[in-house]
């Protein structure tokens, strides 16, 4: 019983959660090493980072973002293989919403404006083009939520 019940105490504990906090640079940096390869080693995380970091500080890291439910891992072994416990698309419109909301008070018009008219804004007419279809789509789904 108490190898059972240990075993899934320690399943439940380790199952990810909805992330709690903006990660960090660092943690950034390695949730992007996660996303590009897929899952990976502690080892192979340490290796793709900048600056050297100890193996120590890097496992740290990834047990602080298993914390916070942006990352998970599987036993393999006495290898610890770490992977993103949130799909990329819902961790990028999470990173999305926050940047909307802190540096243009949410507003999407904002944005948008600042992507068209900013300095150093370089956007051809094909993405123009695509732009302006999207916004077509959004006006369209719009129109039938209201009916």
């Amino acid at each position: 019983m108490a190898g059972n019940d240990a075993k899934t105490l320690t399943n439940t504990l380790t199952m990810p959660q909805k992330p709690q906090t903006t990660p960090s640079r660092r943690e950034r940096q390695i949730m992007d090493i996660l996303y590009r390869r897929g899952r990976a080693t502690g080892v192979e995380v340490m290796e793709e980072l900048p600056g050297n970091p100890s193996y120590s500080t890097v496992r740290t890291q990834l047990r602080v973002l298993e914390k916070k439910g942006h990352v998970r891992h599987e036993e393999h072994g006495p290898k610890f293989i770490y992977l993103p416990a949130v799909p990329r698309r819902a961790a990028r419109k999470s990173a999305l919403r926050h940047l909307v909301d802190t540096f243009f008070d949410g507003s999407v018009e904002k944005v948008v404006g600042a992507l068209l008219g900013g300095e150093g804004a370089h956007v051809t007419e094909e993405e123009l083009e695509r732009i302006a279809e999207q916004v077509a789509k959004a006006r369209t789904g719009k129109q039938g939520e209201s009916r």
